[in-house]
């Protein structure tokens, strides 16, 4: 061949080449986040049962009326969370677990208020009140949230006890409400 061919074909096959490179060449772009914020959340997944201490004879001695119940809890993954049980203060209920049950039907005539302690264990030694805080149990229970799906939900079992049926005949309740800190 030819050196003046040789040198067109070779300048051709530079020019390819550095075109090809360019053609590569990606200039930097600006970049975006995609971002989200998750905040913590608890609820009462597994409303609670009520807690029955049955029918017992009106008695001037000692008596021991308990039963139980169990409530579900479901906290996001890794949330601290703390239980505190408020009997009604309308009945005379405290932040130490104890509570007053008044008359159902008749509360204008009948003004006795039964007493019951609510407790965390079937030993019935430790009370259950609702001095929890987001920080600390207090004298209430807690726990680690594990996720929000039913399965992840954390049972808790309360029990009431009633000591003293020294009380006019009639039908006694209280509302005790769950409060979960966090």
């Amino acid at each position: 061949m030819n050196k003046q061919l040789l040198a067109k074909l070779a300048i051709i096959a530079l020019g390819a080449t550095l075109g090809a490179a360019q053609a590569d060449t990606v200039t930097p772009a600006p970049t975006f986040l995609v971002k989200m914020t998750i905040t913590k959340t608890c609820k009462v997944t597994t409303a609670p049962t009520d807690i029955d201490l049955g029918s017992v004879a009106a008695s001037s001695t000692a008596v021991s009326q308990t039963g139980s119940n169990t409530f579900k809890v479901n906290c996001s993954r890794l949330t601290p969370f703390h239980i505190g049980l408020a009997p009604s203060v309308a009945n005379g209920g405290d932040s130490n677990g104890n509570g007053k049950m008044a008359s159902v039907a008749n509360s204008a005539t009948n003004t006795d208020k039964v007493p019951y302690t609510l407790y965390q264990d079937s030993g019935y030694a430790t009370a259950w009140g609702n001095t929890a805080t987001p920080t600390a149990d207090g004298n209430g229970k807690g726990g680690t949230g594990a996720g929000m799906a039913v399965a992840n939900a954390i049972m808790f079992t309360a029990y009431a006890k009633a000591t003293n049926s020294d009380y006019a005949p009639d039908d006694y309740k209280d509302t005790v409400t769950v409060n979960v800190n966090y």
